[in-house]
């Protein structure tokens, strides 16, 4: 199972998540579930460099199904909320389509 953690800065707005954990919905490859989890959480962070401009911290183990996005507090603006909330949308959605394999914590 894949868990997913929203990560919130003190003053509650969303300013990260992080992604650990094969899904295992399918063999490696044909994964439609691991494929939706990376293309999304991968999306969302390009985005909030190219659409929002600003650079976050990233840590990646594609072998453990792990991927951490981070931006801090100082940069946070309505272009980098609206990615966060378009990714905990996506996320929602996944999770209410294959509740067995993606978790929201």
């Amino acid at each position: 199972m894949t868990k997913v953690s929203l990560l919130q800065a003190s003053n509650g707005r969303l300013c990260g998540y992080e992604i650990s954990g094969h899904s295992g919905y399918a063999p490696r490859g044909e994964d439609i579930v691991c494929a939706a989890l990376s293309f999304l959480g991968t999306t969302c962070c390009n985005a909030l460099e190219s659409i929002a401009g600003v650079k976050p911290q990233t840590s990646v183990d594609e072998e453990k199904g792990h991927l951490k996005v981070v931006v801090q507090v100082s940069q946070l603006n309505s272009n980098t909320d609206v990615i966060f909330a378009l990714f905990k949308q996506g996320i929602s959605d996944l999770s209410d389509s294959y509740p067995k394999y993606v978790s929201i914590l």
